[in-house]
């Protein structure tokens, strides 16, 4: 039996079976663990959605920006942009059941010393105080008001985090940090910054370099910055190898962080 953390699959549905013959993936003993980003501006959204809702427990994915854009647009809250590939999913005669699906996923996972979360967590957060604030936005993501917070969430002020915060501007200030944070100053203030960590503006930084940052304890697993690549730290494993950009989709063998990966194009069984 092994895990595997995935990286961002996008769509990118033949480059995920590919990968998972390469590890030899046997549904019935391992388990694949997803950082979300499952769909879109790859070719195949639908069908990736299908191929995983199907293997029910043998995989725990995560929801990314892009799976919370896709929940929107479901809605009518958001508007399809010219590079969106999800439109597939909205027209799909499952498409109610999978968007339930969906809604249900998680924005954590955390097992044992393992905290995988898709962009990163705040400086000042812990683990602890991460796995809370998670749960709060899952249960309002699969309960009654998970309009309202759509709506609030794409289309409301973009609070800063502040643990005074109450309500929708708490809860859409926690989703934006799980699932869009790549660089921040050291008190915690997000910068929209998507481009290699080297050539991040003055004053930000990498969340997972500010120093003495309080998730430091754990190892965290994330994708999301495609730019920053694959990097395998003692306590952090960015594993979001650009796929749909025509890169390499990354799994990492979490018992002894073996490496496993396939280019976009590979066509290998």
């Amino acid at each position: 039996m092994a895990t595997y953390a995935i990286g961002d699959v996008q769509g990118c549905l033949t480059p995920l079976r590919h990968l998972l013959d390469r590890i030899s993936f046997q549904s019935d003993t391992d388990r694949i663990w997803l950082v979300g980003d499952l769909v879109n501006r790859g070719p195949d959204s639908l069908a990736t959605l299908r191929f995983l809702k199907h293997l029910g427990a043998a995989a725990q994915p995560i929801l990314g920006n892009h799976d919370l854009f896709l929940l929107a647009a479901a809605e009518g809250i958001v508007s399809l942009r010219p590079k969106d590939t999800i439109q597939d999913i909205l027209t799909a005669d499952d498409r109610a059941d999978l968007i339930e699906w969906l809604r249900r996923i998680p924005l954590h996972h955390r097992e044992g010393t393992f905290f995988m979360v898709h962009a990163g967590l705040l400086p000042q957060w812990t683990v602890d105080d991460a796995t809370q604030y998670a749960r709060d936005v899952e249960t309002i993501l699969s309960g009654p008001d998970y309009r309202t917070f759509l709506q609030q969430l794409f289309h409301g002020p973009t609070t800063p985090w502040n643990s005074s915060l109450k309500g929708m501007p708490r809860l859409t200030s926690i989703a934006r940090v799980l699932t869009r944070i790549r660089t921040c100053t050291p008190s915690g203030e997000l910068s929209s910054f998507s481009g290699p960590p080297e050539q991040a503006p003055a004053g930000c930084i990498p969340w997972f370099h500010v120093p003495d940052r309080r998730s430091a304890d754990a190892i965290i697993i994330t994708g999301h910055w495609a730019a920053l690549g694959l990097r395998l730290e003692p306590n952090h494993l960015a594993i979001d190898s650009g796929c749909v950009w025509g890169r390499q989709l990354t799994a990492v063998r979490l018992e002894d962080r073996a490496v496993f990966q396939v280019d976009y194009a590979d066509r290998r069984s």
